[in-house]
């Protein structure tokens, strides 16, 4: 019985063999990796991933898909809200499965010291909590390739002094390495999208800047929240709520900031005494 897509749930179906493939090269997946796809659909991208794999999770929120996923041999479905699942724990029992499969007899390299591989569609409507949610495991994952709406990915990849710098930018370039690597138009999805789409990928910083993500994220939302307006009137208002009498150069606008100091920013607030 053909699947009716469900507005509630952002469904557009990836439907073009061309672009599915192009993907799939991008992700690059190699047999045995621990990989998670987020919104598997009707399984366009999930089956030539699960053919180079062997085995792949997939988390489904709609009750008709996964039942259908569960029909497929190789996949272990878990059919929830993506915000509720913990990738931490998941990647452990991944990792514990690994181990057994290993002491049964399979390829021993699958027990090694991996992490999870996480790739997706993401539903519009939810893919900037999604990408939080995923911050909060982010030394648990190898890396992530996704595909979102084209100006959400502008926003995540955007250098200072341009329009789409923004918070998106500063809180994702802090943790990772991101790359904008294929345009996938609206014809390319059944229904089609009324926006363009695009793939990232995004690999986490080997070693990155230690800081408090609650006080950077408040530090960047209050610079931010007027991003016409020069420094001064937000941010600088704000280190001298809180005691911070270093130097930063508050006579200019959120845009204008490099990632680096708003993370030394950070930093230097943290150790500021309460």
């Amino acid at each position: 019985m053909k699947h009716i897509p469900r507005k509630r749930f952002g469904q557009h179906f990836l439907t073009d063999r061309g672009i599915i493939e192009d993907i799939v090269q991008a992700i690059a997946p190699k047999a045995g990796q621990a990989m998670v796809e987020i919104g598997p659909g009707l399984a366009a991208l999930t089956q030539p991933l699960v053919e180079r794999l062997g085995y792949l999770t997939v988390i489904e929120l709609d009750r008709d898909l996964a039942r259908q996923l569960r029909q497929h041999p190789q996949l272990n479905v878990v059919e929830s809200d993506v915000l509720r699942v913990d990738f931490r724990q998941l990647g452990q029992q991944l990792r514990a499965s690994a181990a057994m499969q290993a002491e049964a007899g399979a390829d021993p390299a699958a027990a090694g010291d991996f992490k999870l591989r996480v790739v997706g569609n993401l539903p519009y409507n939810i893919s900037t909590p999604i990408l939080f949610h995923l911050l909060d495991a982010v030394d648990a994952i190898e890396d992530q390739h996704f595909m979102l709406q084209k100006e959400v990915i502008d926003r995540m990849v955007a250098t200072p002094s341009t329009g789409d710098y923004g918070r998106l930018s500063v809180m994702l370039q802090w943790r990772y390495a991101m790359e904008n690597v294929l345009f996938v138009p609206p014809q390319s999805f059944d229904p089609p999208p009324r926006v363009d789409s695009a793939i990232v990928r995004m690999v986490p910083h080997a070693e990155p800047v230690p800081l408090d993500v609650t006080l950077l994220s408040e530090l960047v939302r209050v610079a931010f929240s007027q991003r016409r307006k020069l420094l001064r009137h937000t941010l600088g208002q704000w280190l001298t709520g809180r005691g911070f009498s270093g130097d930063f150069d508050v006579q200019r606008r959120a845009e204008e900031v490099p990632v680096a100091e708003y993370l030394a920013l950070a930093q230097q607030v943290a150790v500021v005494p309460g």
